[in-house]
């Protein structure tokens, strides 16, 4: 696979945590903030780190931010500083930007700058909360879209020793079980000839409301 190369503007909390995994990850990343700490803190983590305003195109383009394959807008509470920023380096012809929203209102504007996905992080963070909160069998849950997700769950005693074929509380929401883990070993459940465990991670796939109900009847023990 093609190594992508990323600038994250603005190194706050959000965007040092994003710049300093995608350089874990093996990727060249460029970080750009107005505060000299922020840069300082990461000059020997990131491929480069230079201090520049955002909201400055001439800047950001003596940076060589055009040359990345995506931005990532992740400056916090200065909310034209974020919607320059995101002008200027879709201007500068930046592939794939990514911008950090402050509210729903905000969202809007940067999709409407051409903002190919724009991130609520407090809000995406409290609804994964919200949900491991609900039902603590969740672990962790992707949204596919179209209103599918993929949930991570652990499973409970009240399906210990029984095939996913056999478990009707999964035909009774049209539910799909994907796989499961077992320790360390990945497990099919194609066919449905599994037999489950309690404490296995199973990965199941359908809509949002079914996995709720779903979710709902294991922890009331249904």
């Amino acid at each position: 696979m093609k190594t992508r190369s990323f600038a994250v503007i603005g190194l706050g909390t959000f965007g040092s945590t994003v710049a300093s995994e995608l350089a874990r990850f093996g990727n060249p990343v460029l970080g750009i903030d107005t505060d000299a700490r922020h840069v300082t803190r990461l000059a020997d983590t990131l491929s480069e780190a230079i201090i520049a305003d955002g909201k400055d195109e001439a800047a950001l383009k003596e940076a060589g931010v055009g040359n990345y394959d995506v931005a990532i807008v992740a400056i916090g509470e200065d909310l034209e500083a974020n919607i320059l920023c995101t002008m200027n380096v879709k201007m500068l012809g930046v592939e794939t930007i990514w911008v950090k929203a402050l509210n729903r209102t905000h969202h809007r504007i940067l999709t409407k700058l051409g903002a190919d996905r724009v991130i609520l992080p407090e809000q995406e963070i409290g609804q994964h909360i919200a949900q491991m909160l609900h039902n603590p069998l969740v672990r962790d849950y992707v949204s596919l879209g179209n209103g599918y997700h993929v949930v991570d769950l652990r499973v409970p005693s009240q399906l210990d020793g029984k095939r996913i074929g056999d478990a009707a509380i999964f035909t009774k929401y049209d539910l799909r079980a994907l796989g499961a883990m077992r320790d360390s070993k990945y497990l099919s459940c194609e066919g449905g000839d599994l037999t489950l465990m309690e404490g296995d991670k199973l990965l199941i796939l359908g809509k949002r409301t079914d996995l709720r109900h779903f979710g709902d009847d294991l922890r009331d023990g249904g």
